[in-house]
């Protein structure tokens, strides 16, 4: 798969049609970059097990999730800091396992303000209301 660059930051789209984004996430022990999927079904962001651990988060609660197949599978989920170049902000993540990818989910981006244009492929602001 070839990448290019888009004109919004450090977003990077895929051939095949999939968005990523470049960030930094921050806990007690340090920082450390990480490439995100951008996937708006995804409730909370999630870091792999590696990454997690290099910043030493430890879990906070329990949650179950659903796949996107129908399954159930529990996961820890903890907290973190995270810069994105559209903003930052504190956010709960899963604590994910050895083989999983790190994804930027719904909650993440609210926090942040954003919202994902699935036409252009970008993370725009959101329209905040307060009403």
């Amino acid at each position: 798969m070839e990448a290019e660059r888009s004109r919004a930051g450090n977003i990077i789209e895929w051939k095949m049609g999939i968005t990523c984004i470049e960030g930094l996430v921050r806990g007690p022990q340090g920082e450390e970059r990480v490439r995100f999927l951008i996937d708006s079904g995804v409730t909370y962001s999630l870091l792999p097990e590696a990454v997690w651990k290099k910043i030493g988060l430890v879990p906070k609660r329990e949650h179950t999730f659903v796949l996107a197949d129908g399954r159930t599978i529990n996961r820890k989920v903890s907290e973190c800091y995270i810069v994105l170049p559209q903003g930052e902000g504190h956010t709960p993540v899963i604590l994910g396992e050895e083989d999983d990818e790190a994804l930027l989910g719904v909650v993440t981006l609210e926090i942040l303000g954003l919202v994902f244009n699935p036409f252009k492929r970008t993370l725009e602001p959101m329209r905040m209301l307060l009403i």
